[in-house]
This record gives structure tokens, sequence and C-alpha cells, in this order.
């Protein structure tokens, strides 16, 4: 029983490093190269989408040379 218990112990302390079972990608470049720019396209969205929610994406109206404001 102990030595089932070490080998199941083993077993789930070493499958993290495995990888998965199931690639995430195909195998064709072609068609690998397609999902992943649809992937990073989606994460360039979330980008966007994180600054929306988080008001990020307003312009900033500091000035970045300080005017006077008098006559000169």
């Amino acid at each position: 029983m102990r030595r089932l218990l070490l080998a199941a112990t083993v077993c789930a302390a070493l499958s993290p490093a495995t990888g998965c079972f199931i690639p995430a990608y195909s195998g064709d470049p072609q068609r690998r190269a397609m999902q992943l720019l649809n992937s990073s396209d989606d994460m360039v969205q979330i980008l966007d989408e994180w600054e929306r929610i988080w008001f990020l994406d307003q312009p900033s109206h500091m000035q970045i040379y300080r005017t006077h404001g008098g006559v000169l």
C-alpha cells in the first residue's frame, strides 16, 4: 500500500513537467501559424479591453513641456 501511495505521489509530482497530452496547436506548419496569429490577436484584444475597463486608453491632458502662460 505504501508503494502504491508513493508511486501515485511521484506521478502526481512529475505530471506537470511532462506537458500536455493533447497538443494545443496543429502539427501542420501553415495551420499552426494561422492558429498562433489568431491567439495573438485575441491577446491584443484582451489588453485593449483591460485598458478600456481601467480608463487607461483616455488621452492624457498633461503637457510634456512647461508653458509660461503669461504674455511675453
